[in-house]
């Protein structure tokens, strides 16, 4: 790993000295400041494409996730164990929308960090916190959706609210605490104080973690998703033997209607179904973020700028993705938005409002 970045400092700093004694030719951050990091910006036309995409990524994430918090705490018959988990996860992801993207956006496309330091390690310590919250809120999800279509009739008192509350507690303590202490502890950096010396200057917001906390960082990653993958895979098999189970069932009594075992199997196998695909669009956003960061960490940092931009945009986005999958198959959260949009929500006993088709 020395050599690494003995390779990576000389070229770095051969790359910043070169910079700083041409300042007549290049771009910097802070014009008339010593040590100012270099500036790149885009031309014109591609500088407003990114400020629209990336800014359309940042309102669609604040947006949609607020009209998911506000449906489940607003319409009283979305006030279950289940769904206020489900809140807890968009109110991550809108986090990510108001706290995050918004300043990557003017990083990504400026070149340049213009928040001031301090603001550089709490946006970082958002940027972690939030995803490994929204992470353990879809491990959460995943084995109450394990109960409830493996036993729907006994899983309303097995997940309680209590039990919720706990879940939700732990995300978010967990995530808050783990990344907040890694970053103004500076453990993170142990090991790498030439490295931070030479990226440090002013007008950059780079974060630097070494082998050790990075693989611990993957492994926070990893665990949690080989445990979606488990419980998904059993919940899709006990599906399938309960299609299979209510097929030979109504060939052989004829029956015009499902029984009341039937219909709740049914909805809470479409539910396991939506959040499945909400849990493989967070896996399949943040999987390439991780494994570059760890190959990063171990083959020197070989990943190129606009490669890397591209990663976290991939991951921040997911943000922005749960929304849009709960409007394309959620009729309820259809109907919760169009009457929060009209302004129905304001109408008295607007709460008792019945969401589910008859």
């Amino acid at each position: 790993m020395d050599k690494l970045i003995d390779h990576f400092l000389s070229d770095q700093s051969r790359t910043m000295s070169e910079d700083l004694f041409s300042a007549t030719s290049a771009e910097l951050c802070y014009e008339n400041m010593n040590r100012s990091c270099v500036r790149s910006p885009y031309s014109p036309g591609p500088r407003l494409i990114l400020y629209a995409v990336f800014g359309f990524g940042a309102a669609l994430a604040v947006c949609g996730n607020l009209l998911v918090m506000t449906s489940i705490l607003h319409f009283r018959q979305l006030h279950s164990p289940a769904n206020f988990l489900v809140a807890s996860l968009a109110c991550a992801d809108f986090l990510v929308g108001l706290t995050v993207m918004p300043f990557s956006t003017v990083r990504s496309v400026e070149g340049c960090w213009y928040f001031g330091e301090s603001y550089c390690k709490f946006h970082s310590c958002f940027e972690g916190s939030f995803c490994y919250s929204s992470i353990f809120h879809l491990c959460f999800i995943s084995v109450d959706r394990y109960i409830a279509v493996s036993d729907p009739l006994t899983y309303p008192t097995r997940f309680t609210a209590s039990v919720s509350g706990k879940c939700i507690t732990f995300s978010w303590l967990l995530s808050i605490i783990y990344s907040f202490s890694l970053l103004y502890t500076g453990a993170n950096e142990a090991g790498l104080e030439d490295l931070v010396s030479a990226l440090t200057c002013v007008g950059g917001c780079q974060i630097a973690v070494n082998q050790t906390w990075v693989f611990i960082n993957f492994l926070l990653f990893l665990i949690p998703t080989l445990v979606m993958m488990t419980v998904y895979s059993k919940i899709f098999l006990i599906a399938k033997q309960q299609a299979q189970n209510i097929e030979k069932m109504n060939k052989q009594t004829a029956r015009a209607s499902d029984s009341y075992k039937d219909r709740v199997a049914k909805r809470e196998r479409k539910a396991a179904k939506t959040l499945g695909i909400a849990v493989a669009a967070f896996l399949l956003s943040w999987l390439p973020y991780f494994i570059d960061s760890i190959i990063d960490a171990f083959l020197g940092f070989i990943t190129p700028t606009y490669v890397y931009e591209i990663l976290v945009w991939i991951a921040y986005y997911n943000s922005a993705m749960n929304p849009l999958i709960y409007a394309f198959f959620y009729p309820w959260f259809r109907k919760a938005i169009k009457l929060i949009v009209t302004g129905k929500i304001l109408r008295e006993n607007s709460s008792t409002t019945n969401l589910f088709p008859e």
